[in-house]
């Protein structure tokens, strides 16, 4: 079915400014609670308290391979880089994704094991209570924001928020509303843990509560992971973006055909467009020319994300379009 150009997933992408500023909120809201998990944690003798100290140190440095993505990502295309720095978003995402599994899971999976064998000393409960709570706080507040640029970009485009969360190429608002959804997840676990260390005196829960916030922010990882490797690669855009882009080329009236469309995310908020398109046999080179000028304008009205589009007149069969390609998630 043709999308209405408000509809248009592209077309209505979050300013850059608002990315960068849940972003920093989440970045200073994770250094602050890295610093109090920390205290609570070497005061209490808690290993979940300990790991999710990590767990923010971790979303903190995060946020800053975040915050460089956004800045190099928008930097102009030039001679070495003819299509722009658009990808190298994507890389430093990933290079966050890895952190969030090294620095993060690893240490809090490893925290766990141990205490778990060897056993800890456990001091006064209650400052890692008050932590936690004034963690949840701060950490509902960052959430909350990036919630809310999730919940405005997907009704822009009118599908859910969690398709939204599965299409989108910011993998920045991605990151952190899931970093900031697993930070909430893993203070629920952290109090549960040491809730039951403190009820039954075995500090085997407090260690089991660590592997579990490790294991968490280990899914947090991959799915991230995943998901800009996908976008390093070269992932096309959405299906009805795709389908959107080979009607629009096929309604040109000297058209015939569009047999091949393919489509390639070039950063956050550019896209390639190549096709091999079936002129009808009777027109000129000069109609050809005027036809494709009028389609790249036609094409970025509707879609601005579109920075390039390339169509190389071929052969084909009338009415054979390239439809139902692009990514269906």
């Amino acid at each position: 079915m043709p999308l209405d150009p408000t509809d248009s997933p592209q077309q209505s992408e979050q300013p850059e400014n608002e990315s960068v500023g849940t972003v920093i909120i989440a970045g200073l809201a994770n250094l602050a609670i890295a610093v109090a998990k920390l205290v609570a944690g070497l005061f209490s003798g808690s290993a979940a308290m300990v790991s999710e100290s990590a767990h923010s140190l971790a979303d903190t440095i995060t946020e800053v391979f975040l915050f460089v993505a956004l800045r190099r990502g928008v930097r102009p295309a030039d001679e070495e880089h003819p299509f722009g720095y658009g990808k190298e978003s994507f890389v430093w995402a990933f290079i966050a994704a890895v952190f969030t599994f090294v620095g993060g899971a690893g240490f809090s999976i490893y925290h766990g094991v141990e205490t778990i064998v060897h056993g800890e000393e456990m001091g006064a409960f209650l400052w890692s209570y008050v932590v936690l709570a004034v963690s949840f706080v701060a950490e509902g507040t960052s959430f909350l924001r990036a919630r809310r640029q999730v919940k405005g970009a997907s009704r822009r485009w009118g599908i859910t928020p969690s398709r939204f969360l599965r299409l989108t190429p910011d993998t920045t608002v991605k990151a952190v509303y899931f970093e900031d959804s697993a930070a909430l997840i893993g203070l629920i676990l952290a109090g549960a843990g040491l809730a039951l260390t403190e009820l039954t005196g075995n500090t085997v829960w407090d260690g089991v509560a660590s592997i579990a916030i490790g294991l968490l922010l280990f899914v947090v990882a991959a799915i991230l992971a995943r998901t800009n490797a996908s976008l390093l690669v070269g992932r096309a855009v959405p299906r009805r973006m795709h389908n959107q882009i080979a009607a629009d080329l096929a309604s040109i009236g000297v058209v015939d055909a569009v047999p091949t469309l393919l489509t390639m995310q070039l950063g956050p908020g550019d896209v390639l467009v190549a096709a091999k398109v079936d002129f009808r046999d009777d027109v000129s080179g000069g109609e050809i020319e005027a036809a494709s000028d009028d389609a790249e304008r036609r094409l970025r009205a509707r879609f601005p994300a579109i920075r390039y589009v390339f169509l190389d007149p071929t052969r084909g069969t009338a009415g054979r379009n390239h439809v139902d390609g692009g990514v269906d998630l």
